[in-house]
């Protein structure tokens, strides 16, 4: 059986935890006083504890040991994406957390239907972003950031832009070595004009295969190229 695994604001001899992770720890996963976990802190350090004292909302734990987490992209990756309808934003950032994404970045395009990212949203975003780190067991929780105009976006090192009418493959172009930037459109697609300035930023358009894929379900397949070719 699995230890337990729990967020820390840093590694230190001593931790306490309050709030959710108390909350999660007493109350979800029935840890008592003796109880062994894993502990992250978000970024890139790990460690195992003991729970030395809990009482009603808090708990105390002990360091063990810690050492640095092997679990990350040798580079990392940042995945744009449009905004989406409905609840799918929240599928993608899930899913990305799983697959290694560094950060997830949602963007404002010219055929977005929905326009804006509520604050509880965007914190809801990240919650799920820290439990699906928690569930993968990564070491990093990939940063969500608020909404950011496509227009606005930096040039990149490398970058690469979904694209149904290219035959340009990601395998072909891809160099694991360089920090890497993911992008894909919205449900209407990103316009000519878009994609122009795309490749000005240093984004290079690549195809995702013969078939037409859903919104939220074409930045998981174009970071899963990338970790693959990756061999993770």
């Amino acid at each position: 059986m699995r230890p337990h695994r729990a967020f820390v604001p840093e590694i230190r001899p001593q931790m306490e935890l309050g709030g959710r992770e108390a909350h999660h720890l007493l109350e979800v996963l029935r840890a008592r006083v003796g109880d062994s976990l894993t502990v992250f802190d978000g970024r890139g350090q790990e460690g195992r504890a003991t729970v030395v004292q809990t009482a009603k909302g808090w708990v105390r734990l002990h360091l063990e040991e810690s050492w640095p987490a092997r679990k990350e992209t040798p580079q990392p990756i940042t995945l744009y994406v449009a905004l989406l309808k409905g609840d799918h934003l929240s599928e993608v950032v899930r899913a990305a957390t799983e697959l290694g994404a560094s950060r997830v970045v949602p963007l404002l395009t010219q055929h977005c239907v929905v326009r804006e990212l509520s604050e509880n949203k965007l914190l809801r975003l990240r919650r799920i972003a820290l439990e699906a780190a928690k569930q993968c067991e990564r070491s990093l929780i990939p940063e969500v950031a608020p909404v950011l105009p496509l227009k606005d976006i930096p040039a990149v090192e490398q970058g690469f832009v979904a694209h149904p009418r290219v035959s340009q493959r990601v395998r072909d172009a891809y160099d694991p070595e360089k920090p890497t930037a993911l992008l894909t459109g919205p449900e209407g697609g990103l316009s000519e004009s878009e994609i122009g300035l795309l490749e000005q930023r240093g984004f290079t358009p690549v195809t995702l295969g013969p078939r037409i894929l859903r919104a939220e379900t074409a930045p998981l397949a174009l970071l899963s190229l990338v970790t693959a070719a990756e061999g993770l």
